[in-house]
C-alpha cells in the first residue's frame, strides 16, 4: 500500500507547531515472515493546545499514549497518520504497533536468499518511508536523534547510524506469537544502540541479517580514525572487493576534507550491499546501502568499474552536502543530488584511475539532462514541490545531471577555488541543520565577489535547454571576417541565459584533428560576437562548447559537422569526441539528422574509441537508434549490418581487452538475425572462441537472453543456464530470458504477470518486464496497450510508488512506434489530468514516442530522396 503523503503546506504548518523531536524506538524482528513489532517513544516540543499529526503506516495499532493520555487508535489513526490534539509545551508520545515488511524496496525490506535460506533485512526511507517502520514526523527539517533497541536472531549482524553495540541475550517470544521464532537456533539478542546523530528521518538506516563483514579505517584531518565497514550477503562474500571499497572511501574522504576544509562529520562509515534495491545507492548517515549490481560476479567493463567509483564517491560526498547540511523541503533536493554528482566526478578524476571521467560526464550526464529538459514535464532545477508525489518523480536527470552541469558551469565562471571556499563556509555555517539555496548563494557570492542572483534566476529557476551554434563569415581566402554565437530556446521555455563558453579550432594534420586555437568567453543574449576568431583561417572543425564548460545543445555548422563525421576517430581529445557525439545524438533525436547517418557515424568511429565509458554509451545509443529511430523500410537490413559490424569489431579487438568484452556484450544487444543467433550459440557452446574471452556467469546469461529474444533458445538451454547459476540473480535472469521469447502468448502472460501479481518483488517484476520489452518484433508488444491505459488509475491508487511507477514505465510498449499508440496516449492524457505524477509519467512516454515517429519519418525522407 502507499505510505503516508505529505504536502509542503502541511510540513510548514507542522514545523511551526513541533520542534526538537527525539525518538527511542524498539523493534522486534524475531516474529513471522510478514510483520514485526514496533514501539516508538517520541519526545518533542509543541505549541500548547495545538493539534498536529505523526505518520505511522501500520498493519495494526495496539497503543497510543500522548502525555499520559491513552488515545483510541480507531479514533485517531487511519493506518498512515495519527492525529495528536491538545499538545503541551513538552510532549511524550508512545505508539505500539504491528508493521509490515515489504518486498518492494520501501520501508523495511525482507529478502530470503535462495542459496542458503538466510534472511536479510534493510531499510530504505527516502523519500518519506520511515513511517512504515516507526512513528515519525517524516519531513527533512524536523531533524532528530534516533535511539534504537533492536531484537533479532543472535547470529545476525545489526547496524544503524550509530556504532553497533555488543548484543545482549534476549528472551525468545512465545512460539504462538511468533511461529518462526523456533528457527532462531542460536537464540535471540537485543542490540541497544547509543543515540544516533541528529539527522533527517529519510537518512536513518537499519540493516540486519547474517551479513559477511570486513573492517578498516580512514584517518580524518582532525586526527580521528573513522571505522569503515563493508558488508554483503554471505553467499556473495567472494565478490566483495573490500580493498577497493575502502580505498575509494579513504581517498575520497581525504579529498573532500581538503577541498571543503570540513572534517568528516560522523563517527563511522559502513557500506552495505543489499538485495532487491531500487536505487544505485543511498546516503544513509554512516550506513550507505548499495545495489548488489555493484558486486561484480563476473568480469565487467572499465566503464562499469568507473561508474562504481563515481557512485561510491557520490554517496560519500552526501555526508557533508545533504546529511550534515540538509534541505528544508524537497524543492532543494537538487542541492543534494546535483552537488554530489558534480563533486563525485571531480573526486573521481582526482583520486582514481578514471582520470577521463569528465568525458563520461559530457557524453552521459549532460546528454541525459538535455533529453529530460526537452520533455513536456521539464521543470526548473529548483522545482516546485507541492507534495511527496512530486518529489518521487523529480529524482530525474534535471535534479541530478542538469543541476551538476550547471554547477560545472558556475565553477568555470567563479573559479574552482572560490567555489570550494564558498561551499566550505556554507557547510560550516549550517552544520547539523537545514539550509536553502539562498544560504548557499550568499556564501558563494562572498567567496567569489560575483552577484549570483541573476544567474540563479536564469539557470536554476527556469526550465529548458538553450541551443548554441556558430555563425561564421569568411572571405575568398577562407579567412574569418566575422564570427558570432547564436543562442536560441524552445518557444515553451524561451529563457536565454549567460554561458561561459569555449570555442575550439581543430585542423586535420598528421596526428589527426588537433586543436590549433581556443577562445573562451562569456556569452549572453541571442547574439554574441566572437572577435577572437576574426582574422584566422577557418578551421576544419569549429567546436562549440569545447571542453564542455556549459550546459546547452550544440549544433555544428555544416562544414564542421562533415569534418566531425568523416574524421571523428582522428579527434584525439575524449571530451571533444563526447561533445561531437552528444551533438549528433541530440540532432538525431530532434529529427534533424537521418538515423542512418548516426548509425554510420557510430559504426565508423567506435572501433577507434579509447574510452570505455564512451564506447559503452555509443553502443547503447546505437541499439536505441536501430530499435526506435530507423525507418521501417530498411530497419531489418541496417540492423543486420550493424550486428555484423560489431561482431567483426569484437573479432578484431585485442585478446582479453576491455574493448573486446564491450563489443561482445554490445553484439548480444544488437543481434537481430538467425545468423547472429547461431554466432551467439557457438560462443555459448564453445565452438567459437575468442582469445582472452571467458564466457563467465553473466556473459553466459547475456548470450542466453539474446538467443531467447531471437527465438533460438530452448527451454532446456535456459534451464541449463539456471542450473549453473541457481542464485537470486540467476533466477531473475532466467525470468528475463523466458519473457524475452518472441511468442505472443509468452509476451502477453509476462505483461499481465507484472501488471497484476502484487506478490512479485520489485526485482522480479523488473526482470520480467525487461524480458517483455526485449524484442526485435515490437508488434508483439502492441496487444496489451489497451489494457495498459485501462489499468493505470487503479494501479496508481493501489500500489506504492515503486511498483506503480515500474508498471507505468516498463509496461508501456516503447519500441512499438506507431501513430495509433500515440493517439491512445493522447486520449488517455486528455481524459486523466490527475494525479499529476501519473499524468507526467505517461506524458513522458508519449513525448519519446513522438520523437521516435518524427525520427523515423526523417529517416524515411532520406531514403525517398536517395531513391529519386
Amino acid at each position: 500500500m502507499p505510505a503516508a503523503d505529505l504536502t509542503r503546506i502541511e510540513a510548514e504548518e507542522r514545523a511551526a507547531t513541533v520542534s526538537a523531536p527525539v525518538y527511542r524506538i524498539a523493534l522486534d524482528l524475531t516474529g513471522d515472515a510478514e510483520t514485526f513489532r514496533s514501539e516508538t517513544t517520541a519526545r518533542f516540543r509543541g505549541v500548547p493546545g495545538a493539534s498536529t499529526f505523526i505518520e505511522a503506516c501500520t498493519a495494526e495499532v495496539h497503543e497510543i499514549t500522548l502525555n499520559g493520555r491513552r488515545l483510541d487508535p480507531a479514533a485517531v489513526s487511519d493506518g498512515t497518520r495519527i492525529r495528536l490534539d491538545d499538545l503541551a509545551d513538552e510532549n511524550e508520545l508512545r505508539v505500539v504497533s504491528t508493521n509490515t515488511y515489504t518486498n518492494t524496496g520501501e520501508g523495511l525490506h525482507r529478502f530470503v536468499d535462495p542459496v542458503d535460506g538466510a534472511t536479510y533485512l534493510y531499510t530504505e526511507f527516502a523519500v518519506a518511508e520511515a513511517n512504515r517502520v516507526f512513528a515519525v514526523f517524516d519531513q527533512p527539517d524536523l531533524k532528530a536523534s534516533f535511539t534504537f533497541a533492536i531484537t533479532a536472531p543472535a547470529a545476525w549482524t545489526v547496524l544503524s547510524n550509530a556504532p553497533t553495540p555488543e548484543p545482549a541475550p534476549a528472551a525468545a517470544p512465545a512460539a504462538s506469537a511468533a511461529p518462526s521464532a523456533t528457527a532462531h537456533a542460536g537464540g535471540v539478542a537485543t542490540w541497544s544502540f547509543e543515540p544516533g546523530p541528529v539527522v533527517s528521518s529519510y537518512i536513518v538506516a537499519i540493516v540486519a541479517g547474517p551479513y559477511a563483514a570486513w573492517h578498516g579505517s580512514a584517518r580524518s584531518i582532525d586526527g580521528r580514525d573513522i571505522p569503515l565497514g563493508v558488508l554483503t550477503r554471505a553467499s556473495l562474500a567472494r565478490y566483495a572487493e573490500p580493498e577497493v571499497m575502502f580505498g575509494l572511501v579513504q581517498a575520497g574522504l581525504a579529498f573532500y576534507e581538503t577541498a571543503f576544509g570540513v572534517p568528516y562529520p560522523y563517527g563511522k562509515y559502513d557500506q552495505i550491499f543489499v538485495p532487491e534495491y531500487n536505487w544505485g545507492a543511498m546516503e544513509n548517515v554512516g550506513a550507505v546501502t548499495f545495489n548488489e549490481s555493484y558486486l561484480f560476479r563476473s568480469r565487467v567493463s572499465d566503464a562499469r568499474r568507473e561508474q562504481r567509483a563515481i557512485v561510491v564517491l557520490h554517496e560519500l560526498s552526501h555526508m557533508w552536502f545533504g546529511n550534515s547540511v540538509t534541505m528544508r523541503w524537497w524543492n532543494d533536493l537538487w542541492l543534494n543530488e546535483s552537488f554530489a554528482t558534480w563533486a563525485s566526478t571531480l573526486a573521481t578524476a582526482a583520486v582514481t584511475e578514471f582520470t577521463g571521467v569528465w568525458a563520461t560526464f559530457a557524453s552521459d550526464e549532460k546528454t541525459h539532462a538535455a533529453e529530460q529538459d526537452q520533455l513536456p514535464s521539464t521543470h526548473p532545477i529548483v522545482a516546485e514541490i507541492a507534495n511527496l508525489g512530486d518529489v518521487e518523480v523529480n529524482f530525474d536527470a534535471i535534479t541530478y545531471d542538469k543541476g551538476a552541469s550547471v554547477l560545472k558551469q558556475l565553477v568555470a565562471w567563479v573559479g574552482l577555488d572560490a567555489f570550494q571556499r564558498g561551499v566550505g563556509a556554507y557547510l560550516t555555517a549550517h552544520a547539523g541543520g537545514n539550509a536553502t539555496l539562498r544560504d548557499l548563494l550568499d556564501e558563494l557570492e562572498a567567496a567569489s565577489g560575483r552577484d549570483l542572483t541573476r544567474w540563479s534566476a536564469l539557470w536554476l529557476e527556469t526550465a529548458g535547454v538553450n541551443t548554441l551554434r556558430a555563425e561564421i563569415e569568411t572571405d575568398a581566402s577562407g579567412t574569418i571576417t566575422a564570427a558570432r554565437i547564436l543562442q536560441s530556446a524552445a518557444p515553451a521555455h524561451p529563457t536565454l541565459r549567460p554561458h561561459r563558453l569555449a570555442l575550439g579550432c581543430y585542423d586535420l594534420g598528421d596526428d589527426g584533428l588537433e586543436r590549433t586555437h581556443r577562445v573562451e568567453l562569456d556569452i549572453d543574449g541571442a547574439v554574441t560576437e566572437v572577435p577572437g576568431l576574426v582574422g584566422r583561417v577557418r578551421p576544419d572543425l569549429l567546436l562549440v562548447n569545447d571542453d564542455d564548460l556549459s550546459y546547452a545543445k550544440v549544433r555544428l555548422d555544416p562544414d564542421s559537422l562533415e569534418a566531425a563525421i568523416r574524421h571523428l576517430p582522428a579527434l584525439g581529445d575524449p571530451v571533444a569526441r563526447a561533445v561531437v557525439l552528444g551533438s549528433a545524438w541530440d540532432t538525431l533525436r530532434d529529427a534533424e539528422m537521418p538515423t542512418i547517418d548516426f548509425v554510420r557515424l557510430v559504426i565508423g568511429s567506435i572501433g577507434h574509441e579509447t574510452q570505455s565509458a564512451a564506447r559503452g554509451l555509443a553502443l547503447s545509443r546505437l541499439e536505441l537508434a536501430i530499435g526506435r529511430y530507423l525507418a521501417e523500410e530498411h530497419r531489418e537490413r541496417v540492423a543486420a549490418e550493424a550486428g555484423d559490424a560489431v561482431w567483426a569489431l569484437a573479432e578484431l579487438a585485442e585478446a582479453g581487452s576491455d574493448t573486446q568484452l564491450q563489443f561482445v556484450k554490445g553484439f548480444t544487444r544488437l543481434a537481430a538475425t538467425a545468423a547472429h543467433a547461431d554466432v551467439l550459440g557457438s560462443l555459448l557452446d564453445g565452438s567459437i572462441r575468442l582469445a582472452g574471452l571467458e564466457v563467465d556467469l553473466d556473459l553466459r546469461w547475456e548470450l542466453v537472453i539474446a538467443r531467447a529474444s531471437l527465438g533460438a533458445a530452448s527451454d532446456e538451454e535456459i534451464a541449463d543456464a539456471l542450473a549453473l547459476d541457481d542464485t537470486a540473480k540467476g533466477r531473475l535472469l532466467a525470468e528475463t530470458a523466458l519473457a524475452a521469447r518472441p511468442d505472443q502468448a509468452v509476451k502477453d502472460a509476462a505483461w499481465r504477470r507484472v501488471a497484476t501479481d502484487e506478490a512479485l518483488s520489485n526485482d522480479l517484476a523488473r526482470a520480467i518486464a525487461d524480458g517483455w520489452q526485449r524484442t526485435t518484433q515490437p508488434e508483439l508488444l502492441a496487444p496489451t496497450a489497451p489494457e495498459y491505459f485501462a489499468s493505470l488509475q487503479s494501479v496508481w491508487r493501489s500500489r506504492g510508488f515503486t511498483m506503480a511507477s515500474l508498471i507505468v514505465k516498463r509496461l508501456f510498449p516503447a519500441s512499438f512506434v506507431s501513430p495509433e499508440l500515440a493517439e491512445m496516449a493522447r486520449t488517455w492524457l486528455a481524459e486523466n489530468p490527475s494525479p499529476a505524477p501519473l499524468h507526467r509519467l505517461v506524458s513522458e512516454r508519449l513525448n519519446e514516442l513522438e520523437r521516435a515517429i518524427a525520427a523515423q519519418a526523417r529517416d524515411a525522407s532520406e531514403l525517398s530522396d536517395a531513391a529519386q
